[in-house]
């Protein structure tokens, strides 16, 4: 009887064995985010020209990372820390992975063209975050669910959003990352999924439980420390294939304008380069102003640094995948239930060999842990959203509802989880960017009457 109850559950539920729900997944999700690419594609060019492309002004963006401020409860270096632990997670090395498979090596291209155009959005959701966050406590809670209903009054707007973020981030972002780490780690050595689903919740419970202060320690450590070391190892491979290099330039370029294949060739490439390119850097989703939001350095400050946290992210972080990548056989294996990692994986076994997987693993392990702390924040700070004061038991909740989904996250499928989190994404933008234009007078005047807008 149990067994049948289980089979018809399946059957039910779990769209990846019900083909008609399967095919509703991949319906839904071409709509989203054809309405996403759109949008995201149409207000980045508008917020760039509107704002004199200051994405691009590298000597301003370095200058408010470093420049002295007042004492704050957290520097700007750790909040962009905190941002950039969200940003790099395994979409800069699986997502890129699965970017390059599907939408083909042109995807790239297109990748690094959005990264300087969607950076704006980064700055703009950022500079909105600071004007309409709210206190909470010794720090600050904001981001698009806070300006919907502080600047636009759309309250039950801003209820969805941050509905939407608890699902997408404590319930798809965070298994997307176990069940990640899993598949890395039995490339290595065949080890049970409960186990190390065990292993992760026990480390993560200790940080979570500790708040905010706990959470932003914890990712100024881990970021600076994976970042030098993932690039470390992509300026090896690199140095050994560097006779390779420019022909993968050129086919990137070449293969991105295929207009002799216009559906499987520039669009796919175009369409996945941009949603990939979201999914790693999330400009235009909000999240990055979620983060900003906790302190009170000005605004317009933040919104360029947030601009150099997409920049990392994209043009170092998810290059360097594509270069590991690109200098392998990638084509060659045949994968099932694909989650990405295996591509990547494969390409570090083969220019490191068996120190390929110790590498591979190394680095998604932190990328994803640090992932999974930035997005249980993201969740908490969504949650607050509905409560002028929470009661300490409805954190306790969620901590422990986010630790059940990470061990959930290690023994479910990487397609289902896939294509759940990739319409969740979708729905965000969408939101985000009605917010942002809707807002666009406020931050208009906000950067035209700031002093950093004139450096």
């Amino acid at each position: 009887m149990i067994n049948i109850i289980f089979f018809l559950t399946k059957k039910l539920f779990l769209f990846e064995y019900y083909s008609i729900g399967d095919n509703m997944l991949n319906f839904i999700n071409k709509i989203v985010w054809l309405i996403a690419t759109i949008s995201i594609v149409i207000s980045s060019l508008y917020f760039s020209m509107k704002l004199k492309f200051l994405q691009l002004k590298i000597k301003t963006i370095f200058s408010c990372l470093v420049s002295k401020t007042k004492t704050d409860k957290i520097k700007p270096f750790n909040v962009l820390m905190i941002t950039l632990a969200g940003r790099i997670g395994v979409g800069s090395i699986a997502g890129i992975a699965l970017c390059i498979y599907i939408g083909g090596i042109g995807s790239i291209f297109w990748l690094w063209i959005m990264t300087f155009f969607s950076a704006i959005l980064a700055y703009v959701e950022t500079v909105l975050g600071g004007i309409y966050k709210e206190k909470d406590g010794k720090f600050y809670k904001g981001g698009p669910s806070y300006y919907l209903k502080n600047g636009l009054g759309k309250k039950k707007l801003g209820g969805i959003y941050a509905i939407l973020i608890i699902i997408s981030y404590i319930g798809g972002f965070l298994s997307i990352q176990t069940n990640t780490i899993t598949k890395s780690l039995n490339q290595i050595i065949n080890i049970n999924p409960y186990f190390i689903g065990i292993i992760i919740v026990i480390i993560t419970s200790f940080i979570i439980f500790g708040g905010l202060t706990k959470i932003s320690d914890a990712t100024s450590k881990i970021v600076p420390v994976m970042g030098v070391f993932y690039l470390l190892i992509t300026i090896y491979i690199i140095i050994n294939n560097i006779s390779s290099i420019p022909n993968i330039f050129l086919s990137i370029v070449s293969e991105a304008f295929n207009f002799k294949s216009f559906y499987s060739g520039f669009l796919t490439s175009f369409v996945v380069g941009i949603q990939r390119g979201i999914f790693s850097n999330e400009a235009g989703l909000g999240t990055g102003s979620i983060a900003s939001s906790i302190s009170d350095i000005n605004p317009v400050k933040q919104g360029y640094i947030q601009v150099l946290g997409v920049y990392i992210t994209s043009l170092i972080i998810c290059t360097s995948t594509a270069f590991i990548i690109l200098t392998s056989n990638y084509l060659q294996p045949v994968f099932n239930d694909l989650n990405g990692i295996e591509i990547t994986g494969y390409a570090f076994s083969y220019h490191l060999g068996k120190l390929g997987d110790i590498f591979i693993f190394i680095s998604i392990l932190l990328f994803s842990f640090s992932t999974i702390l930035t997005g249980y924040y993201y969740g908490e700070s969504s949650l607050k959203y509905f409560f002028s004061t929470i009661k300490s038991k409805y954190l306790y909740i969620l901590k422990v509802f986010t630790l059940i989904i990470l061990f959930l996250g290690c023994i479910l499928s990487s397609n289902l989880l896939w294509k759940i989190v990739d319409i969740l994404v979708a729905l965000l933008a969408i939101i985000n960017i009605y917010a942002m234009f809707n807002l666009r007078n406020t931050v208009f005047n906000e950067t035209n009457y700031s002093k950093y807008d004139k450096m």
